[in-house]
Order: C-alpha cells, then structure tokens, then sequence
C-alpha cells in the first residue's frame, strides 16, 4: 500500500496530467485546433511503476504541446514567405502601373498627333490622290504616303489600347497582392502571438516534467532510458538508407524540446537533422512531416521511412525513422536518450501511419 508522500506525489502528477490534457490551442492553416488530449503512451512497460507510469503520460502531454508550437512556427515561416512574395509582387504590380501609364501617355499624343494632322488636311482617301495626282507615278507616291500614315495610326491605336489594358491589369493584380499581403501579415501576427503563448505554456510544462523526473528513482530511471544500442549501423543504398545511418550515428544523445542537433535532439529534429544531411529539406515538425513523401502501408516500411504517432494527422505528437529488421530509431523524450526500439512501437497502439520521404 502506498504510504501518504506517495500518494500525495500521485495526486500533484495527476492534477498536471489533467491540467495539460485541458490545454486547447488554435493556430490557423495546417496546424488545426485540436485538444492535447491524454492518450495511454504506446511503449509504456507494464511492470512501471506508479511514478514512472505518470511521467510517461505526462511527457506524452507536453510532446502534444511541443508539436503544437514547431507547427505553427513552420505556419509561422509559411506566411511569412508568402507576405513576402505579396509584396514582391505588390512592387513589381505597381513598376508596371507607372510603366502602363507612361506608355498610355506616349501613344494618346501619337494618336492625337495623328487625328490633328488628318483635321489639317495632310492625310487623304485615294480617290482624292487619283483626282488630284498628275499622274501614275504621283499618285503612287501619295497612295503609299496614305498607306504609311494609316499603318501609323493603326499602329498607335493598338498601342495604346495595349497600354490601356496593360495598366487595368497592374491595378488588379497591384490590389490582389496588397489583399495577400494584408492577409498574411495578419496571419503572421496571429501565429507569433500564438507561438509566444504556446511557448510560455511549454517552458512551464518542461520545467515540470523536469523536476518529476528528478523526483523518480534510481530504477525508474533506469526502465525509462532503457539498455543502449551500440552495435554497428552500415546503413542502405539511397537517401532514405542513408537518412536512416545519419539517424542511427545519433544514438546516446539527449533528449531536448525544440532541438534539432546536433548536441540533442527532439522527435522531428533527429528525422530533420538526419534527412538534411542527405540533402532534403524538411520541416521541424512531426505533423508537416506527415504531409511530405508518400503513405506507405503497414509492415511495408523501408529504412529511412518515418512512422508517426497520434490520433489524427492534426494531433501527431511523436515520429520515429524506420532502420530495418524491424526496428525504428526516435528520440522520445525527456530523460531517454536517442535509441532503438521495435516497430512500431507498444504493439502499434498509438501507431498512425509511414510516408516515405524519398524513392
């Protein structure tokens, strides 16, 4: 039976578990709204004991919260380069405005110049140059001046007709790209006060886990790391292979919220920092990873494909890389270092779906 310092320590953990699962967040674009709900943590060992069973679920909660903050900063990056590629496209919209009127201006004196000329009798039909001319050739001669003065006037109707159209165009698009603009920098500014109160919100949720993990025993320690993998990882042909080597050359490393490297790593930095070496770019996070590559079904993985966890693709918390013979690597959370485990890890009850990320 539990004495009354344990039960009192079971009930703290509680209240925090409970207070997190309660946090709701609501992030725009890709990082959908979703309550950080308490789902049992996959790989939690049945033999753990009551300390150790909480503070799995309650790192699982703040996994919930970290992800929630790296996918609106990815949100965050989005918006921003479209409020900057609206503003490109402002400034070019607007160089093409002036243009379009400068031209406007040129071609209406052309026209202008053209029709006050025909008023002052300088331009003529050919029956007038037939009646008029002294002969073939002089008539040739005024019938091919007609010619080129009506060429000219053709030629500076249309041009000026162009610059007309060209200058109705710049405005729309000069208005569209002043719209985009205002709404991104909007967004932008949602989402920077969304990842400053997510961020507070963590920071204080990690100092808890900290000091709970502090409070745990020696044994319990022990189970949470678990035996280490040193053997030797030669790693595959193709980048996905050699994502999963650069991913298994971290192992032993600690564990860190928000880090991607290469001292320490969070779940979607290890797979980031692992695939960047190989040359592909991808976002620090688990729930924009979801969205690169292809799906791939289950039990058909690959080395270098990554595994997600979560109840839906809004509430993905955790992402591992798949290394062959059955067996993934992941950095999982505070208090373990980078490591091994089976596939898909806790008998897949938490287990969402693989993308594979190249080939």
């Amino acid at each position: 039976m539990a004495s009354q310092r344990t039960r009192r320590a079971a009930r703290a953990a509680l209240s925090v578990t409970a207070a997190a699962a309660a946090i709701l967040f609501t992030v725009p674009g890709p990082a959908v709204a979703v309550p950080i709900a308490y789902q049992q943590p996959p790989d939690a060992p049945d033999t753990a004991s009551e300390a150790l069973a909480q503070y799995q679920q309650l790192t699982q909660q703040v996994s919930g919260i970290n992800e929630q903050l790296l996918a609106a900063k990815t949100d965050l990056d989005k918006k921003n380069a479209e409020l900057a590629q609206a503003n490109q496209d402002l400034a070019a919209a607007n160089a093409a405005k002036t243009q379009a009127a400068a031209d406007e201006e040129t071609y209406r004196g052309q026209v202008d110049q053209l029709t006050n000329a025909s008023f002052q009798g300088a331009r003529f039909n050919k029956l007038s140059a037939l009646l008029t001319g002294d002969s073939a050739d002089d008539f040739l001669e005024r019938a091919s001046a007609l010619g080129v003065l009506a060429d000219d006037n053709s030629k500076a109707l249309s041009a000026l007709t162009s610059a007309t159209n060209q200058a109705a165009d710049a405005e729309h698009k000069a208005a569209d790209a002043q719209k985009r603009a205002t709404d991104a920098q909007a967004s932008a500014q949602q989402l920077t006060n969304q990842i400053t109160k997510t961020r507070d919100d963590l920071n204080a949720q990690i100092g808890t886990v900290k000091d709970k993990y502090d409070q745990l025993s020696g044994a319990d320690k022990a189970a949470l790391a678990g035996g280490g993998d040193n053997s030797v990882y030669l790693g595959f042909p193709g980048a996905g292979g050699q994502a999963a080597k650069f991913a298994m050359d971290q192992r032993g490393k600690p564990y860190d919220w928000g880090a991607s490297g290469p001292g320490s790593f969070d779940c979607s930095g290890l797979t980031m920092f692992a695939y960047g070496k190989v040359g592909i770019s991808l976002p620090h996070s688990s729930r924009s990873q979801y969205t690169y590559g292809k799906s791939v079904p289950y039990g058909q993985w690959q080395p270098g494909d990554l595994l997600f966890y979560g109840g839906s693709a809004g509430s993905i918390h955790h992402v591992a890389m798949y290394v062959g013979d059955g067996m993934l690597v992941h950095a999982s959370t505070e208090g373990v270092p980078v490591k091994t485990a089976a596939a898909p890890l806790g008998a897949g009850k938490d287990y969402l779906g693989a993308r594979r990320i190249s080939g």
